[in-house]
């Protein structure tokens, strides 16, 4: 019974490590997997849902899921760390090419 027990718990401890691999604060999306982040973010435009980097190096990020995606020309996201920068995770272009950028505020 009491290797039952540890068995349950440990799968429940996977699992829920499972589920915490996305997740959001309100601000930043984090993506799942491990290891160092894709992009650092000033929060200049607010909340981070997601994002790319372009094929011209520019970052492609918006802040709600399923809204469109706006370049960011003034550079608020870099490769780098910096001071008053955070770490964000990043993902693919869509399928179908380079997204059309919004128009008025970004994201």
């Amino acid at each position: 019974m009491k290797k039952l027990l540890i068995i349950l718990a440990a799968t429940t401890a996977i699992g829920g490590a499972g589920l915490a691999g996305c997740a959001s604060d309100g601000h930043h999306y984090f993506g799942g997997g491990g290891g160092g982040y894709d992009a650092y973010y000033d929060d200049f435009y607010g909340p981070y849902v997601d994002g790319y980097w372009g094929d011209d190096g520019v970052f492609m990020f918006r802040h709600e899921r399923g809204g469109e995606f706006a370049r960011d020309e003034s550079h608020h996201f870099r490769r780098d760390t910096a001071s008053g920068f955070h770490g964000v995770r990043a993902g693919h272009a869509p399928a179908g090419g380079a997204a059309r950028p919004a128009a008025g505020r970004p994201g």
